[in-house]
């Protein structure tokens, strides 16, 4: 373990993210950090279980005089996006992150970070670890895969979970209880590859430089996606002339905005001059309209040398740049409920180019039921009537609003006393697995907190280090009152 965290030590929550972040846990790759949690419960004799999906509960008997208050539930999951800068050479399957402190903030050196969702594992794990605190019963449960569709939260059984009571600990920003999220889904539109010979001059057509961000948290900014931007410049090259497409490619993960794509392409040889020419006024259209929200675009379109091999046929090539340029993106509707909170929206995260096929998948969001299957139900038409295969998994439930809740009156009169402001209570866009909860526990009463973090799901990545401690001492807080 690096110990760049080492004068942190006031705060053990800052000790177990360390220890977490030296453990890699992406997304289907969470065993040893599930491992981890229950040798840590076993070390300190507490009740522990763990399921074939790896999730973990741990329990913790109420601290002396607080045994006749009810239960409460801390929950995180224990996987992270793994992103990473083009330019640094990093495993997530076997390298720990590498570690850094800027000011007030942690983050780690050209990747995610994974404080969503590492930092409530060590907010947890050091309540658990600290015997001083005045807490009621406690039931710690980690989570696995959510983000690739809350799959660990779907297979969980909560038969070994006994406690009405739910502190969310996947929000990021301080000062905001959430008490409502979006559904989703995951979706794929897969297209059968057929090659044609074609003749000309290759280019290599790359896009980077993108803030990219959360599908889900950011989407209403407006940032531009990697993949309908490519859409755009085959589309712009496609009005002018007949090209060859041998591929496209863009983005890592369906839940992040896509930052980078690249496609190769080959040009006639007389058409090569006009070819760039459109590129470049399309770029500066493009980079233009982004110049406020997402001001790095880099956009290039190098001549790789004369090229006489196989391409997409013109059929194929024409449902792919129809499908980019074409299929919806982004927010769809805005809440009339709750002005400025998004309603639906989707994210097209990562197009990939495989030896039979061409696939596409997005992250779907709606805190309106018909409203997520609607979108659905557009993309699957669209994508069948190319001649396509639609599937889609992961469906995961929203969280309704409760109008009354006992945890959520104690945490906005907690935070007003520590803090000396009213807290933001609010609803959220982005998926939480609270929506799984609600629906596999009916009448749980949860809300959803967390420190400040900026730009998750993309290497930008940082924890604020000050509004760990505080919400660390806010949730102390919280259970010490909850009588």
């Amino acid at each position: 373990m690096s110990n760049v965290l080492k004068d942190l030590k006031d705060y053990k929550v800052f000790h177990y993210f360390e220890e977490i972040c030296a453990i890699p846990h992406g997304s289907g790759n969470v065993k040893a950090l599930s491992d981890y949690c229950v040798a840590f419960a076993k070390e300190r004799k507490l009740e522990v279980f763990q399921d074939e999906a790896f999730n973990v509960i741990i329990k913790k008997p109420a601290s002396a005089g607080m045994e006749a208050s009810p239960a409460v539930i801390l929950q995180g999951h224990l996987d992270m996006v793994c992103e990473k800068n083009a330019d640094v050479d990093f495993d997530f399957e076997k390298d720990g992150l590498r570690l850094a402190i800027d000011g007030d903030e942690i983050h780690a050196q050209g990747t995610t970070l994974g404080g969503d969702d590492g930092i409530a594992v060590a907010i947890s794990l050091a309540i658990l670890d600290d015997d001083r605190l005045a807490h009621p019963a406690l039931e710690v449960l980690f989570t696995t895969e959510e983000e690739t569709g809350m799959d660990g939260a779907q297979a969980l059984d909560c038969a070994n979970l006994s406690a009405k009571y739910m502190i969310n600990l996947d929000s990021e920003e301080e000062g905001v209880i959430t008490v409502g999220c979006a559904g989703g889904l995951k979706s794929q539109a897969a297209f059968p590859v057929d090659n044609m010979a074609f003749e000309g001059i290759e280019y290599e057509l790359c896009i980077s430089g993108l803030l990219g961000g959360h599908s889900g948290a950011e989407i209403h900014l407006g940032r531009a996606n990697a993949n309908k931007l490519m859409g755009r410049l085959l589309f712009a090259l496609r009005k002018e002339m007949a090209f060859g497409l041998i591929e496209v490619n863009g983005g890592a993960k369906d839940n992040a905005i896509a930052r980078d794509a690249s496609a190769s392409v080959v040009i006639p040889e007389d058409m090569c001059a006009l070819a760039q020419q459109l590129i470049e006024s399309a770029a500066d259209d493009i980079k233009n309209e982004y110049r406020v929200v997402d001001k790095d675009i880099c956009i290039s379109f190098t001549p790789k040398g004369p090229y006489n091999d196989g391409v997409l046929t013109f059929a194929t090539a024409e449902k792919i740049i129809y499908m980019l340029f074409n299929s919806p993106y982004g927010v769809q509707t805005m809440s009339a409920d709750l002005p400025g909170l998004v309603e639906s929206s989707l994210n097209l995260g990562i197009v990939s180019t495989g030896m039979d096929e061409i696939t596409m998948t997005w992250a779907v969001r709606s805190s309106v039921k018909s409203l997520k299957w609607l979108i659905n139900d557009r993309l699957e038409y669209m994508t069948e009537l190319l001649g396509g295969e639609y599937t889609w998994h992961g469906d995961y439930p929203e969280w309704a609003y409760a109008p009354k809740s006992r945890l959520r009156t104690l945490a906005v009169d907690i935070y007003e006393q520590m803090f000396g402001k009213k807290p933001v209570v609010s609803t959220i866009h982005a998926g939480l697995e609270c929506g799984l909860f609600a629906e596999k526990m009916p009448g749980e009463d949860m809300i959803s907190i967390g420190p400040d973090m900026k730009d998750i799901h993309t290497p930008g990545e940082r924890l604020s280090i000050s509004s760990t401690k505080r919400t660390y001492d806010y949730v102390c807080r919280i259970l010490a009152d909850f009588r």
